[in-house]
């Protein structure tokens, strides 16, 4: 991200680059600025293209075109599917493309395999953007916060991060729904956190987990009680119930071969931060118990689908089973 930055601060571009990965906020952010950096003449020498029912000829015949009044102009490829299959034109097109036409593909996932990646990487910069870690989270949340002159500790920030998880679009929509309840106050404290934030549903399943496993039942029932109040079907509790303590074990597996977070991490496909709290979490629960409970789950969740066991008390037996 520091030659994206780098190139939207001096107005120095590269002719192509490529914006892929799970973090949706950081590429709808990043398209807006390219947005910006190229606005001049009212929008004239930006276009868009999105979906897979986009034509090569009609991107290349854009890129072609030369800009109105301008020393360069900007397309933009959205959403195209070009970088997990096949393309005849563009791979060929880009090392001859006019130096006045910057071109930005934004994609949810590519194949590094594929002739159009390669292309661009040679022609120009390819940035995968996911999920931030948990220090780049809070310090990102913490300017975001400092921005409206609003301050946080870090102990606070964390409570916050446990509720909020760490897609960046719903964690900035917390924030200005923080911003706004503290009005003049300048201190974001527990109070103001618990009060405002909603805590997504992977945040009250960890705090299901924890009930559980801390044989805390009463406390346990209340939380699924709390979430069949939210109107969360019990069987989609039950699967991510299932699914986390499956991702527990792992978690604990890999560790205990001494594998780093950042190595689980990757191998899992989850998130550093949300590594991090299941290594802390399944320290204080025996591998054997663990084994026995995603085993439980896996014949609780069995009985539901042959309709053997209703759904609601198939999740009440696996809390009062693995408390």
């Amino acid at each position: 991200m520091k030659i994206l930055n780098a190139d939207l601060k001096s107005g120095e571009f590269q002719l192509v680059y490529l914006l892929y990965g799970e973090e949706g906020y950081l590429k709808r952010s990043y398209k807006r600025r390219f947005l910006e950096a190229f606005s001049e003449g009212g929008g004239m020498n930006c276009m868009v293209f999105e979906g897979k029912d986009i034509e090569e000829k009609a991107v290349i015949e854009a890129a072609d075109t030369m800009p109105f009044f301008a020393a360069r102009r900007l397309i933009v490829v959205e959403d195209s599917g070009w970088l997990k299959a096949s393309t005849e034109r563009l791979p060929a097109y880009l090392p001859s493309m006019p130096e006045t036409t910057v071109l930005l593909f934004i994609e949810s996932g590519v194949d590094k395999r594929n002739r159009l990646y390669q292309a661009i990487r040679k022609a120009g910069y390819a940035c995968e953007l996911n999920h931030p870690d948990e220090h780049a989270l809070q310090n990102w949340a913490a300017r975001y916060l400092a921005t409206y002159g609003k301050k946080i500790t870090p102990g606070t920030m964390n409570r916050f991060l446990s509720y909020v998880g760490d897609d960046m679009e719903f964690v900035k929509n917390e924030l200005d729904k923080l911003i706004a309840y503290l009005g003049e106050e300048e201190v974001a404290d527990v109070r103001a956190v618990d009060t405002v934030t909603s805590i997504t549903l992977t945040s009250r399943i960890f705090e299901l987990i924890a009930a559980i496993t801390s044989r805390q039942t009463g406390k346990a029932m209340r939380l699924y009680e709390d979430l069949l109040a939210l109107r969360e079907p019990p069987m989609r509790i039950l699967f991510l119930t299932a699914r986390q303590y499956r991702q527990l074990l792992y978690v604990k597996e890999l560790t205990a071969e001494g594998r780093t977070k950042g190595e689980v991490a990757k191998e899992l496909k989850l998130p550093v931060g949300v590594v991090g709290r299941m290594e802390t979490q399944s320290r204080s629960i025996p591998r054997a118990a663990l084994q026995e409970t995603v085993r439980q789950c896996a014949e609780l969740e069995e009985k539901v689908k042959t309709g053997e066991l209703q759904d609601r008390l198939a999740v009440e037996i696996l809390i009062c089973g693995a408390s």
